[in-house]
């Protein structure tokens, strides 16, 4: 099969990206591995994207974005992509399952996964305890106490939505100061239901049978180790970029995020990059979708002028 352009990841960036390839009347392909929408998915609800004056939940706007994007004929597909190759100005795209397709250009949007704690218990209770999506796994937790790793938006907005469930929802940052947007840090600490602690983190969880019982931590000043008795424990500390299979392809910065210009070009001509995948110093949906718009853009120009 081949396509004007392939997309490979169906977040924000990787929808807005075939919105614009299609309506440039591009053939156009997105892969995505999992669901459509990627992390927003797993978003109850997002308050500073524009256009929607009460908020909207992550679900309805991947829905949105999705419908918008396939109403101009983008071809949305589930699939892995293990290898992607150079055929002169074609690019050779192989999935997991063996199904291969080739494209003039190529739009990565491919996201980021949730850093790991790497500490002993994660790996034993994930699943059972060990969570990386309030959203997902909030509501299994109804009247317990929980622990929240981070001190970032995420963290601290996924802390509020526990606060729905949970009797006591502890976070806990390894500085004195969160890193989270000014107007969720004044929610968070109007709220009676979250306790901060500050200047510690992590070192073991443990459980038993059926589940977390309690998490380890370490104040990095005093060097006091003390254990705080939780269900459950949530983890915000950041995230990779899924760039492993495209080592050697396109080039990567220090911590393999992509590097590209203004126009979304990475270092592979007929190769773009947008979204979180990217290096860059904002990662927002707001930002996700503004990179979309100009790797469908940009796509769109290269094809005209070289094929």
């Amino acid at each position: 099969m081949v396509y004007d352009v392939i997309i490979i990841g169906g977040g924000p960036a990787g929808l807005t990206a075939g919105l614009y390839t299609s309506r440039g009347r591009l053939k156009s392909l997105l892969i995505e591995k999992a669901l459509t929408g990627g992390q927003v998915m797993t978003t109850e609800w997002i308050e500073n994207y524009p256009g929607f004056e009460d908020g909207i939940s992550g679900a309805e706007l991947s829905q949105k974005m999705e419908k918008q994007a396939a109403r101009f004929g983008l071809e949305i597909i589930q699939g892995s992509v293990v290898n992607i190759s150079l055929n002169g100005r074609m690019k050779e795209i192989a999935l997991e399952d063996g199904r291969q397709y080739e494209a003039k250009s190529i739009i990565l949007a491919t996201g980021s996964n949730p850093r790991l704690l790497k500490i002993e218990g994660e790996d034993t209770f994930r699943g059972r305890g060990v969570s990386y999506c309030a959203t997902c796994d909030g509501a299994f937790f109804k009247n317990e106490k929980l622990a929240v790793i981070g001190g970032g938006d995420s963290a601290v907005e996924e802390g509020l939505f526990l606060t729905k469930f949970a009797d006591a929802v502890y976070i806990i940052h390894r500085r004195d100061l969160l890193r989270a947007a000014k107007c969720v840090q004044e929610r968070a600490f109007a709220n009676p239901k979250i306790k901060f602690i500050w200047n510690s983190i992590p070192e073991k969880i443990e459980g038993d049978d059926r589940g977390v019982k309690s998490l380890h931590i370490k104040n990095l000043k005093t060097g006091e180790q003390s254990s705080l008795e939780v269900a459950g424990v949530f983890v915000y500390v950041g995230y990779n970029p899924n760039t492993a299979f495209l080592r050697g392809l396109v080039d990567l910065n220090e911590n393999n995020y992509i590097i590209t210009d203004e126009n979304m070009s990475s270092s592979t001509p007929g190769i773009y990059a947008a979204g979180d995948v990217r290096a860059k110093p904002l990662k927002q949906i707001a930002t996700a979708v503004g990179d979309g718009a100009i790797a469908g853009v940009s796509a769109e120009k290269y094809i005209e002028e070289n094929f």
